[in-house]
């Protein structure tokens, strides 16, 4: 973890550095990302949410430790370098059990912190902002930092108990987008007000000190704000430095503080160099690499139905959206309108709720005869460029191999490439 924390300093010192979180659990989106990381000789960060991993599985069916031993084997398969790769707990909280009292919540977010720790996750984000079903609308500031102080206690005799001591770097702070994109149309955002951002840092301050916490705050590295980024289904809001001006600035109050930034997906280039900048130097990024990734394996299906016979296809379009058809629990709640109108959303939204389904078997199943049937033949190159143009180009420089998987993976680093930019420079 001295690498993250001498990367905050180097940031603060003035120097242009930042670090982008990979927020997915897909093999080829983490494969990209080591591999990408591997090019660029940086640190790696790869995070799980409360959603996706926990004590009993998650929506992903891994624990904190299989979601390690999950990641380190791409790791070794790959060659990347352990001591380059941070995992870390994204919204780690009360958040999978909102239903249920406090008191139980809570108990189950202790299990959920000690999990992660004990597995080695060293990048902890504590997020108690939601309401429990016995708790006022909306939980104060007050009650979320002391409950954040809590679980910080819970994480920091869990380090010492496996591993002698803590070394756990802490981002806290509770104002982000909805995870995964707005449910609904949105025009414009406020960036977070600077004396609310003063107060979420004082709250906390005061909840780990009542605890005996100081050594533990020396290590809060990050505080999560809405710098005035988000998508929808079909939009993005950019960033505007001019708007976050004064949040910016707030950093400056501080010895060792970054903001973090969730879903900074699809914004731009630009944008994201500007973000790290600015003090967003922890760039989150989910939904926007399972976008470039649904966009590829999209587009070998269409040049699978122009290479193989139709009665051989894998048919993985028809595939996936009859799984979303079928379980409709991940977008039910977030495409609304007309059935053509959902089924424009399933396949093509930015919110990307698809990602949900590729772990499901007939999927995969449909994803692998994809793969087998274009191994089977040469992809043209006229055909490549019909549907991977800068692909294409790289293949045509010898920096690329012209096989399927590897057009899927470069497409995903297409996106990483411009974080990479950013956050390096």
């Amino acid at each position: 973890m001295d690498k993250l924390f001498d990367l905050v300093s180097r940031h603060r010192r003035g120097e242009p550095a930042g670090i982008y979180s990979v927020c997915s659990a897909h093999p080829l989106v983490i494969e990209a990302a080591m591999r990408q990381s591997l090019s660029d000789q940086t640190l790696l960060l790869i995070e799980a949410t409360s959603n996706q991993v926990d004590q009993f599985g998650g929506y992903t069916g891994m624990t904190p430790p299989q979601f390690r031993d999950y990641v380190l084997s791409f790791a070794q398969r790959v060659g990347f370098p352990r001591d380059r790769l941070i995992l870390g707990g994204d919204h780690l909280g009360p958040n999978r059990w909102q239903t249920l009292d406090s008191a139980t919540a809570m108990a189950h977010a202790e299990t959920l912190i000690e999990s992660y720790v004990a597995a080695g996750f060293s990048k902890i984000h504590l997020d108690c902002s939601m309401a429990c079903a016995d708790d006022a609308t909306p939980v104060s500031d007050e009650v979320s930092s002391i409950r954040a102080a809590r679980l910080a206690d819970v994480a920091e005799c869990t380090a010492r108990q496996h591993f002698g001591m803590s070394t756990i770097a802490y981002v806290i702070g509770t104002e982000v987008p909805v995870p995964g994109g707005a449910h609904e149309t949105i025009e414009a955002l406020t960036p977070t007000a600077p004396s609310a951002a003063r107060t979420t840092m004082t709250r906390h301050m005061e909840a780990f000190q009542a605890r005996g916490l100081d050594d533990a705050w020396h290590r809060v590295i990050g505080l999560v704000v809405q710098p005035g980024v988000e998508f929808d289904h079909f939009q993005v809001i950019d960033y505007r430095p001019r708007d976050a001006r004064a949040l910016s600035n707030v950093v400056n109050d501080y010895d060792r503080l970054v903001f973090e930034a969730h879903s900074t997906d699809y914004q731009t280039p630009q944008a994201l160099s500007k973000l790290v900048s600015d003090h967003f130097a922890i760039l989150k990024v989910g939904p926007g690499l399972t976008f470039a990734l649904r966009e590829a394996l999209f587009a070998l299906t269409w040049m699978e139905e122009a290479l193989i016979e139709p009665s051989k296809g894998s048919r993985l379009r028809q595939v996936v959206d009859q799984a979303m058809r079928d379980k409709p629990d991940f977008w039910k709640a977030y495409y609304p309108g007309t059935g053509s109108e959902q089924a424009f959303a399933r396949a093509y939204s930015f919110s990307d709720r698809i990602r949900y389904y590729w772990p499901d078997p007939q999927v995969q199943a449909a994803e692998k005869a994809l793969f087998a049937n274009l191994a089977e033949t040469v992809l043209p190159l006229p055909l490549i460029s019909q549907f991977f143009p800068g692909q294409f180009q790289r293949i045509r420089a010898g920096e690329l191999e012209p096989d399927a998987k590897s057009l899927v993976l470069d497409r995903i680093r297409d996106v990483l490439r411009d974080y990479a930019q950013a956050c390096n420079g």
